[in-house]
């Protein structure tokens, strides 16, 4: 019997195909589309309620702290007093004066939010006068409304122009529709301004930061000095806690009406339809997250504003997001 090697004939040879034969790779990426996560991540956590729970912990954790601190000084002055009453003394003028600043905080804090109910109470008072025609309840907003804005150099002008205007205007709708064009005129391009740099930066860091976590520590961080900002240009004035209470009001309305969820309509407008299937998805990511940006800004304005839009338009979402994105993307 032979022991060498067999071979067996084939009668059809079988082609095995090279590499540069082989079907090219599906790109799935640009199917997936951005949604715009870091924002979205963000707004529900800036609009979550505390449960009562949480609230009650974090109240009694607060007060025992507080307790502890409070007993911890006074036994640590009275001790010191015994052993060197000059160090005990100065010490004690230490502890006051910390308690003065912590006193004025509070105070500052408290005017933040007078300042919150009153913008408010002129919004609503002027829907109320537009609604029912009432030229006298105009009148009336119109002197709360200087009031509100008495020693702002940057209104002083618009107050001049209304107040040499307003003989002429005889119904409620004209006379606040001079108001608003004349007062807060100004003042909502300065607010579109502000709108315009946090949506950059945003955009910014979603794109080129890849860190986890990031963007959304970005957003937030952005969305609550833009808003804080907003306030300020509209004589909010919001401390650090009425900035809270106003990013909470805002968050809720937007995750209230599903604005933070941002839909291919608004992606093509913004990015020129199929310009996002040629950029990377972390770039994509970064102008949805602009545009959830603006439109948190937009919202803000609408809150903050002493008057609603009426005479003057309500900024564009698409307009802000393109002139804050000029350049920053190429779209070629």
């Amino acid at each position: 019997m032979s022991r060498g090697p067999v071979l067996i004939d084939l009668e059809d040879e079988v082609h095995t195909p090279s590499p540069t034969e082989a079907a090219p790779v599906p790109d799935v990426a640009p199917e997936i589309a951005p949604e715009g996560r870091a924002m979205q991540t963000m707004a529900n956590l800036a609009a979550r309620r505390p449960s009562r729970l949480t609230r009650l912990f974090w109240g009694l954790l607060f007060a025992l702290f507080g307790a502890v601190v409070s007993i911890s000084a006074w036994a640590f002055v009275t001790g010191l007093v015994a052993q060197n009453p000059v160090l005990g003394y100065a010490v004690t003028a230490l502890i006051i004066a910390f308690v003065l600043v912590c006193f004025v905080l509070i105070l500052r804090e408290l005017a933040a939010f007078s300042r919150l109910s009153r913008i408010d109470r002129l919004h609503r008072r002027t829907e109320a006068a537009l609604a029912a025609s009432d030229l006298g309840e105009a009148r009336g907003v119109l002197r709360d409304l200087e009031r509100f804005y008495a020693g702002r150099e940057d209104v002083r002008w618009g107050q001049d122009r209304v107040a040499s205007l307003q003989a002429d205007q005889l119904d409620a709708a004209g006379l606040l529709a001079l108001a608003e064009t004349e007062i807060l005129g100004p003042l909502d391009l300065v607010a579109a301004r502000e709108v315009e740099a946090a949506a950059r930066q945003v955009a910014t860091v979603t794109a080129i930061v890849p860190l986890a976590f990031a963007d959304v520590i970005a957003a937030l961080t952005a969305n609550l000095r833009m808003i804080r900002r907003i306030a300020e240009i509209y004589g909010g004035r919001s401390g650090t806690l009425g900035s809270w209470r106003l990013a909470r009001a805002v968050m809720s309305h937007l995750v209230a009406t599903g604005a933070v969820a941002i839909g291919d309509d608004m992606i093509g407008s913004i990015a020129g339809g199929g310009v996002l299937s040629k950029l990377s998805r972390r770039f994509g990511e970064g102008i949805v997250n602009g545009a959830l940006t603006a439109r948190v800004g937009v919202a803000a304005m609408e809150v903050c504003r002493p008057m609603p839009f009426v005479a003057l338009k309500r900024p564009s979402v698409t307009r802000l997001v393109q002139r804050a994105l000029t350049g920053l993307f190429s779209k070629s």
